[in-house]
């Protein structure tokens, strides 16, 4: 198949990068699953801009439930003042596309699972929706725990699926860092 502006070919780059980054996801949604249950801790997700598919990495693998407490997908504004306790007012300043935000629905989601480790993925993936100082690709991730929070950002490009598909890579690296970083839980041993 010939796509209009992509070659003779059919050569598509961006698909080439989609494709890349769901093979790295699978394998880094395998090691966050593995370095859990190594250190008895229990994660969670609040996604907006990749709309389950980082859950849905996580519970692609058989017997994640030992270690996924959950994910929401709070897409709209009001999904994550309701669900997740971000304020109202955070998002009227800072936009839901910010580093207030993205640190404030890892937070909800944390409380919301009573996990050990929350991720969240906040972001841009186009076409539309871009506004100044916001283009497409932006995305605020977070990670956090009760030893600390790690905000930050990532701009990529390509189209949406390709930008919703390493936003999900990059959240799991990130929070492979973070379990490795972890202690785990204390069983008294």
């Amino acid at each position: 198949m010939v796509f209009p502006g992509r070659g003779s070919a059919g050569y598509d780059p961006d698909m080439k990068e989609a494709n890349e980054s769901a093979g790295r996801v699978e394998e880094l949604s395998r090691v966050v699953l593995a370095e859990a249950r190594a250190r008895g801790l229990t994660i969670c997700c609040a996604e907006s801009c990749t709309g389950g598919l980082l859950s849905g990495a996580l519970t692609d693998n058989a017997g994640s439930s030992d270690v996924f407490a959950g994910g929401v997908v709070s897409y709209s504004n009001r999904s994550k003042t309701r669900i997740l306790k971000v304020s109202e007012e955070l998002i009227q300043e800072h936009g839901a596309v910010s580093e207030e935000c993205a640190l404030a629905m890892a937070l909800g989601a944390l409380n919301l699972f009573e996990s050990d480790i929350a991720c969240s993925v906040t972001g841009i993936a186009g076409p539309g929706g871009a506004v100044p100082g916001k283009p497409v690709g932006l995305v605020w991730f977070a990670v956090t725990s009760s030893s600390g929070s790690k905000v930050f950002e990532r701009y990529f490009k390509g189209d949406r699926r390709s930008i919703r598909e390493m936003a999900v890579a990059s959240a799991l690296a990130e929070v492979v860092v973070a379990l490795r970083r972890a202690r785990g839980v204390d069983h008294g041993c």
